[in-house]
């Protein structure tokens, strides 16, 4: 694959993944970011062995978008540092925005959700719990709406997430609690109602399986722009890619 490189120093490198591409190596022995940046580096300089490289924001595999790499294990801990959960509104931090499509409507415009979240390891699913729940996490994020339609497949809603946490498959664990799952996102999109509620105005059409399905190669979710300060420069960076994979085909994003 051609790699697409937003920004690049001796301390950092920022790209794009594509979905369908893991963040890091796993079982499927498939490529990896990690990986193909990796080979990009080497074969760019005139070191001799393996370039040190730490992923900062991982992306779900079937979710495209912005990837930060710390280049220097001192840089990387300073990013790790500053991607940790934040509360809204506070400084020194990745911020960190999403794009996304998903089925049904929201009641408000824009919203706050805080929820606590366990991720079943085996499964590989987190599902929202109560708080006090052994080994549940709090997950904050923020989304504001863009535009709504309606399509022959159903209701379809665009909206920007900022994420404040990162915990395991929030966005999409979230936002399917909350009755509007990610367009696309059948392993999320199908729980059943009652842990995921039902999204206004689909009439239960993407719940219509029950249960966890299976992991999608891409949904409309994507990770379109961070912001940050550069923990060796103390440069503001800004970095931006609009969604241009075939899951963002169902709305027009033009306009925006």
């Amino acid at each position: 694959m051609k790699l697409e490189v937003l920004y690049e120093d001796e301390y950092l490198t920022a790209v794009v993944k594509p979905p369908g591409i893991s963040s890091e190596g796993d079982r499927s022995n498939g490529e990896d970011m990690v990986s193909i940046v990796k080979n990009y580096i080497f074969d760019r300089s005139d070191m001799d062995s393996e370039p040190y490289l730490a992923v900062i924001n991982r992306l779900d595999k079937p979710v495209g978008g912005i990837m930060l790499f710390g280049r220097t294990k001192e840089v990387a801990a300073k990013l790790s540092d500053m991607i940790q959960m934040k509360q809204p509104g506070d400084d020194a931090v990745i911020r960190k925005y999403y794009q996304a499509v998903l089925d049904g409507y929201l009641e408000n415009e824009e919203g706050t959700y805080e929820d606590y979240i366990l991720f079943d390891k085996k499964k590989n699913v987190s599902k929202i719990v109560p708080e006090g729940t052994k080994g549940a996490k709090k997950a904050i994020l923020h989304y504001e709406l863009l535009d709504e339609f309606e399509t022959d497949s159903g209701y379809l809603t665009y909206v920007l997430i900022e994420l404040f946490t990162g915990r395991h498959h929030q966005i999409r664990c979230q936002m399917a609690h909350h009755g509007t799952p990610i367009h696309g996102d059948a392993k999320y999109g199908n729980m059943k109602i009652g842990q995921a509620g039902k999204p206004k105005g689909s009439n239960g059409k993407n719940m219509k399986n029950g249960g966890i399905g299976k992991e999608k190669s891409e949904i409309a979710l994507y990770s379109s722009r961070l912001e940050f300060i550069h923990p060796v420069t103390g440069e503001r960076i800004v970095l931006k890619k609009e969604p241009d994979t075939k899951a963002f085909e169902a709305i027009e994003l033009d306009e925006f």
